[in-house]
């Protein structure tokens, strides 16, 4: 059997910065971290879904009506966070980016992760910075960045909270750092007691 990988879950709003701090991350760490995130799985806009079909979402049919996301959407992400302890525990390290919208869901990201040694970092940004960023990029809803930002942290316990307007080397350096000094309990630890 293998020895279960490391997970270093990622949290933030839209537009925060969770994307470049996992890149980062990624090319910085001395172990193989996967990157994994929704957005690998749904494209955030039609512009930028597979124009061959190659998508793993059915998204031409979506986009045509033949399903709706809405009714899609509960299925993909407690599909998206059962994988997880699949991979992490065939060995494979992780750096999951997510924006974990509700309780419900920080509620089973513990459950299903309690056995493993997750790193959870809170990602911030102010609110001013976020829909400007949510503007520039232009594959984003308008308005996603500020609903997010009302509520996903307010139920969450980190190891760690950056702030994205600090540098990017900055940031990555004392995740890094962060992560090597990490003990027990974590932030998950003391999330399932509660």
């Amino acid at each position: 059997m293998a020895t279960a990988g490391n997970v270093i879950l990622v949290n933030g709003a839209s537009s925060s910065g969770k994307s470049t701090l996992c890149r980062a991350l990624q090319g910085a760490l001395e172990l193989p971290f996967w990157h994994y995130s929704i957005d690998h799985f749904r494209p955030s806009t039609a512009l930028t879904r597979s124009a061959d079909g190659s998508a793993v979402l059915p998204w031409t049919r979506i986009d045509r009506g033949d399903f709706t996301w809405r009714a899609l959407r509960p299925a993909f992400f407690d599909g998206f966070h059962r994988c997880l302890p699949a991979l992490a525990g065939a060995g494979n390290h992780l750096i999951v980016e997510h924006i974990v919208e509700t309780k419900a869901w920080m509620t089973q990201l513990v459950e299903l992760l309690q056995q493993f040694d997750v790193f959870f970092v809170g990602v911030h940004c102010p609110l001013d910075e976020l829909e400007r960023r949510e503007a520039a990029r232009a594959d984003r809803p308008i308005g996603d960045a500020r609903r997010d930002a009302a509520t996903v942290h307010t139920f969450c316990t980190y190891d760690l909270e950056v702030d994205s307007t600090r540098p990017l080397d900055a940031n990555v350096a004392l995740t890094i750092s962060t992560w090597r000094a990490r003990a027990r309990p974590n932030a998950f630890d003391r999330m399932s007691r509660q």
